[in-house]
């Protein structure tokens, strides 16, 4: 009976979500042919910020786990893009370097990893902010290398022995890279909702919710927690090495503890207990300091008062509003249905 009754509706949810996703897909395709240059260029940002935060969010959302030093890994990646550049030219190729960053940030992600999430809540957070800023200070300190504050440059890199050396930057993100970069957050997405839909999903949250219950019905809580952290690491590298190729530069402050708060910011801002949470907050985030900067002297005065107010009026977020507000809206069919499937469930 139940699973009658659950059919209609569980169908509508999946052709619901894969509506919403061609749409989305189809406008941010669009977004260069609709948009003035420099939007675009922002909103590029905001795709890199988005696979971040979405890596974050496992983290966070799924795990239970509160970091305040993933910048690290950000680092870690457009690190690894500049000093390829630098160092190994001939090995300055998109597919390559993207590939030999995502293996540094999970390299780096395994070690931080074994020592921190034997941790959990607030020695977990106090540690991986003294790592950050650690690493932080190394940057810094190894000039020759690193270039300290000066940071270093990120040319553009060719696309599978192509070379677009002779664009202009801004003209290469938006007729080229800009592509790239949204196919890459698709598979990205794609890939994180498979995970956090699979059994190890599943797994994460019941450690998240209770994890001593987890351990007695036979979860490895230490080793899922691991195992989320790599993957948040490699998501928050990836993205630090697409930022990197969009920004032309790097420098020492992607390191810093206060580029992890902005990462949390954008996780907390659109709704860490919803899937496209992160994704909203990062692109809502990015606009926002944007007119900040452009309209006031004091931007991180009005961004934080903005982010106040938001989470004031929206607690679980601006994606959890919005599906607050949907669920309020729903006709009163599916209420009813949802009614009957939760009076099936707990007589089950």
């Amino acid at each position: 009976m139940a699973n009658i009754l659950s059919l209609p509706y569980v169908v509508r949810n999946i052709l619901s979500m894969i509506i919403i996703f061609i749409v989305s897909a189809s406008l941010l395709a669009m977004a260069p042919h609709i948009l003035p240059r420099y939007y675009v260029i922002v909103l590029s940002y905001a795709l890199s910020f988005a696979i971040a935060s979405l890596g974050f969010n496992l983290l966070l959302g799924y795990t239970g786990l509160l970091s305040f030093g993933h910048a690290v890994f950000f680092a870690a990646g457009a690190y690894t893009i500049a000093l390829i550049a630098r160092y190994v030219p001939e090995l300055y190729s998109l597919e390559i370097i993207i590939t030999i960053a995502i293996g540094a940030s999970a390299m780096l992600a395994a070690l931080i990893g074994a020592i921190c999430t034997r941790h959990t809540e607030a020695h977990f957070s106090i540690l991986m902010l003294a790592i950050s800023m650690i690493i932080y200070s190394l940057i810094f300190k190894f000039y020759n290398i690193t270039r300290g504050s000066d940071g270093l440059p990120v040319p553009i890199p060719k696309v599978f022995g192509l070379s677009f050396n002779w664009m202009p930057r801004s003209e290469y993100i938006v007729n080229v890279f800009y592509y790239i970069l949204l196919a890459i957050f698709i598979i990205s997405t794609f890939i994180m909702y498979l995970v956090t839909s699979s059994p190890f999903g599943k797994a994460l949250q019941a450690v998240r919710d209770n994890p001593g219950r987890a351990y007695l019905i036979g979860i490895n809580v230490k080793l899922y927690r691991y195992y989320s952290f790599i993957i948040s690491g490699i998501y928050t590298g990836l993205a630090g090495a697409l930022w990197s190729i969009i920004n032309g530069h790097t420098s020492p402050e992607i390191a810093h503890w206060t580029f992890s708060g902005e990462i949390v910011f954008m996780t907390l801002l659109g709704g860490y207990t919803l899937f496209i949470g992160p994704i909203i907050g990062a692109i809502v985030y990015t606009f926002l300091k944007l007119y900040a900067v452009i309209y006031t002297p004091y931007w991180l005065l009005t961004t934080g008062v903005a982010i106040t107010a938001f989470s004031l009026l929206l607690p679980r977020g601006i994606g959890g509003g919005i599906a607050g507000l949907y669920k309020f809206m729903r006709p009163s069919r599916e209420k009813e249905v949802e009614k009957r499937l939760r009076g099936w469930e707990n007589v089950a």
